[in-house]
């Protein structure tokens, strides 16, 4: 049983922990938004299925139409993660899963509307598990900020956009949960733990790549990634581009990309292109 690490099960199971969904374009282009719905089907004959619920959901329902392959990324409030990896199964419209995720909390009490479906994910993998120390956070936080000048001239590349102001503000402090999605081998999309992430410029994000490093120093020059942020005050923004590459700051490894879109993650219009 996949979902049987010590702690996962728990985490996806509060509404509020921060989850994260990865999906692909047709076309290889990553996609990663927030989906704090995810949670345990509590189906026992499915003991490695999650569900979610459609809502606020624009592209991801897109991009899961057309590729079942998925990443997830959930991180507690203690800096403790699991990285997973798996197919999506299809859209209930009613049912069980959907009652279930009606009535919870986040969903029965919302301003806009409930679910539209339920999404059903079998998992195939948990890739990896980690824990942040708030030390760690600090450090790696300084370690892309003296980067930043370096990842600044890189990004200033054709097909680079500049990012508004108001989402380079919410990439500036430390107070936010930060992922890099990204596809591997298999062209499944996976998820990683960036929280040092930061604008460097106008037209790149910069990271040390802490925990995340065994993923990101392989992933190549060019290769197409998807950065999203989540503050605590539920605000949200994803910027789409191109991985810079992987270089040595003070012994430790820094990359950066070049940022080409930029979409805000909620209402009134989530997904709407801002950049």
């Amino acid at each position: 049983m996949l979902l049987d690490q010590p702690g996962l099960i728990e985490a996806l199971s509060h509404e509020m922990t921060p989850k994260f969904l990865a999906t692909r374009s047709p076309d290889g282009v990553p996609n990663v938004v927030p989906c704090t719905s995810l949670m345990p089907s509590g189906d026992g004959e499915a003991q490695d299925r999650l569900i979610f619920g459609n809502f606020l959901l624009r592209k991801s329902v897109t991009n899961l139409d057309n590729d079942p392959r998925v990443g997830i990324l959930v991180i507690t409030t203690d800096l403790k993660g699991w990285v997973l990896q798996g197919n999506f199964v299809e859209w209930q419209r009613a049912g069980e899963y959907v009652d279930r995720l009606n009535n919870t909390d986040l969903l029965r009490y919302n301003a806009y509307t409930g679910i539209r479906n339920a999404g059903v994910i079998d998992l195939t993998s948990v890739t990896g598990a980690f824990r942040i120390s708030k030390l760690r956070v600090l450090g790696d936080y300084l370690l892309a900020r003296a980067a930043r000048a370096a990842i600044r001239r890189e990004s200033q590349v054709e097909g680079a956009t500049s990012m508004p102001r108001v989402v380079r503000d919410r990439f500036t402090p430390m107070t936010a949960v930060r992922v890099l999605a990204c596809l591997d081998e298999d062209g499944y999309p996976l998820v990683a733990p960036v929280l040092s992430l930061q604008p460097a410029g106008d037209r790149g994000l910069v990271c040390a790549q802490g925990t995340a490093a065994a993923r990101l120093t392989q992933l190549s020059p060019g290769a197409l990634v998807a950065a999203n942020l989540l503050t605590l005050d539920v605000v949200s923004f994803q910027a789409k581009g191109r991985w810079l590459g992987t270089r040595q700051l003070l012994g430790s490894p820094v990359g950066g990309m070049s940022v080409e879109s930029v979409f805000a993650g909620g209402p009134p219009i989530p997904g709407r292109q801002v950049a």
